[in-house]
């Protein structure tokens, strides 16, 4: 068994820490269903997660329907683990909600204009995900994030027959495991962890070695073939790989030029 250079040890740390430390992509899924406490609790656990201002601009659309969820795994670009998964869940940032709001106040709402509200949107949409993650994986249940729900965003918007101001960010997978994958490693903790500024000295070794670490897993699941931590980045980030995002956000309200 190949032992990664930034494994990180259990001691002295609680069982909701080492859930969160455990985790990893679950990309096959059992014919089960997750019982409603369950999924209860898990939507509970992110609605709980602190927004900007207390505006809870975050709403999460849950899709049960199989027809549904093989539309959205069409729209995702071919990612079938969504339409197997028995629960889907999409993390929209909602500014309708506080439109709707400033209507009652008397009070127009202008902060979807900014790119301040794709930041606020998106960084809260986050928090909540992380939290049923934690909710989910706590449960014994398995996850896999989808960003491609982003991949054909028009349609996606369509589908979920979202109003104007909220916006489509990120899908989660949630089912009971067929099989656990492996952990992936991740970079070293000293390109994660910063202590009072950034440390950009060291960073092409953590880099050049978390490389050889990726190489060494992808040999031991098989993928030998595939590329290593800073080709297959350097592959994907040299283009937008999702353009219709800007356009959709823009027919969407989120004008994002103040």
């Amino acid at each position: 068994m190949i032992k990664y250079i930034n494994k990180l040890g259990d001691d002295n740390v609680n069982e909701t820490i080492k859930t969160i430390k455990n985790h990893r992509s679950i990309r096959e899924y059992l014919n089960k269903d997750i019982p409603k406490e369950h999924l209860d609790a898990i939507l509970e656990a992110a609605q709980a997660m602190p927004t900007s201002i207390n505006g809870q601009q975050v709403s999460v659309i849950v899709v049960k329907d199989k027809n549904t969820k093989e539309k959205i795994a069409e729209l995702a670009g071919g990612q079938p683990y969504i339409a197997k998964a028995p629960v889907f869940l999409v993390f929209v940032a909602d500014f309708y909600k506080t439109y709707l709001a400033g209507k009652k106040a008397g009070e127009p709402q202008v902060i979807h204009e900014s790119i301040e509200s794709t930041a606020v949107g998106t960084f809260d949409s986050g928090l909540a995900m992380g939290a049923a993650i934690i909710a989910a994986e706590s449960l014994g249940l398995g996850i896999v994030p989808i960003g491609g729900i982003r991949r054909n965003p028009e349609e996606m918007i369509k589908l979920l027959e979202l109003p104007e101001y909220t916006y489509p960010l990120v899908g989660l997978c949630i089912g009971y495991a067929e099989n656990n994958s492996k952990q992936k490693p991740r970079l070293p903790k000293e390109t994660f962890i910063h202590n009072e500024k950034y440390q950009k000295d060291n960073l092409i070794k953590y880099i050049s070695d978390y490389d050889k670490t990726m190489e060494m897993y992808l040999k031991e699941i098989g993928l030998e073939n595939e590329e290593n931590w800073s080709s297959r980045t350097a592959s994907i980030y040299k283009q937008v790989y999702f353009p219709n995002v800007y356009p959709t956000m823009k027919s969407q309200g989120f004008k994002n030029d103040k």
